[in-house]
This record gives structure tokens, sequence and C-alpha cells, in this order.
């Protein structure tokens, strides 16, 4: 039941996102979109790593738009469409309605669904070691190691001491 409202979460911020005009408008449902995803990958992938990761890359992605956009237009001033609230709403009943109307042997086939899953979960520890065995483990090196000569050259790049702010170069 989890995936199927997720799906219908994401299918309907899909169908809004083409009537944005406003960038942070679209900047939201962006990020909506990605937290709606990030949840949905946790929750197939029995951990929540590689959705971490994208949040933070998506959060990373949104905040330097959010400093681009605020630069260029920053007395803009942001006017909700009534189009498209009543879009947003027609689709909040329509999910609605269709939760409400689901069929009940649905339902019980979903538990089962559950309790299905509830026992492979007892296995959810294994599930870490696969990053840390013989496979993956370089991979997982070679990130620390990109990551820590990214950080390093940001630092170098923004020598605070010599040239101040990043605003005055």
């Amino acid at each position: 039941m989890f995936k199927i409202t997720m799906f219908i979460i994401m299918l309907t911020i899909s169908m809004i996102m083409i009537w944005m005009k406003h960038p942070l408008s679209m900047g939201m449902m962006l990020l909506i979109q990605t937290i709606n995803l990030s949840l949905l990958m946790g929750y197939n992938n029995l951990n929540y790593w590689f959705s971490y990761i994208l949040f933070l890359i998506m959060i990373g992605g949104m905040l330097i738009l959010f400093i681009y956009m605020t630069s260029i237009a920053s007395n803009e001033k942001f006017y909700p469409s009534i189009k498209l609230m009543m879009i947003i709403l027609i689709m909040a009943m329509l999910w609605m309605l269709l939760e409400i109307c689901i069929d009940p042997y649905y339902i019980n086939l979903n538990n089962i669904y559950y309790n299905y899953e509830n026992n492979i979960n007892i296995n959810k520890n294994l599930s870490m070691t696969k990053f840390f065995n013989f496979p993956s483990n370089s991979m997982m090196y070679l990130m620390i190691m990109y990551l820590l000569i990214a950080l390093l050259a940001i630092v170098k790049i923004t020598d605070f001491k010599k040239n101040g702010t990043l605003r005055s170069q």
C-alpha cells in the first residue's frame, strides 16, 4: 500500500510540474519529488544509505539553485495560481477516493505481503555487511577518498584567510 501511495504522489507531482512557472515553486516540487523517491528507494533496498546520499546531493543542488535565483530575482513576488491550486485539490480528492475505495481483498493481500516482508527483514542486519565485503569494499574506499580529495580541494579553493569571503571573488 505504501508503494502505491508513493507512486500516486510522484505521478501527481510530475503532472503538476508541467504547469509550474516560477523557479521557486519548481524547486519545491523537485524537493518533494526527491523526498518521495528517497523514501521509496529506502523502502525497496532495506537500507537508506543510497537514498540518503541521493537526498543530500539533491538538497545541495537545490541550495545552489536557490542562491542563483535569489541573486537574480530577489524582489520578484510569488503569486500562486488558482488554476494550479484547483488541480492539486482535485488530485488530492481523487487520491483520497482511491484510498477509500480500495478492495478489501487487496488489503488482505497487502497484509500477507507485509508479513512476508517482516520475515525477510530479519536478515536486515546482514544487508550492511555487503558494503564492507570484498567486491564492494573497494568502491566504498574509492568514494571515501573522492570525498576527502573534494573536501581538500574546496578548502584550498576557498582559502578564507587569504581571499576573504566567496562573494568578494
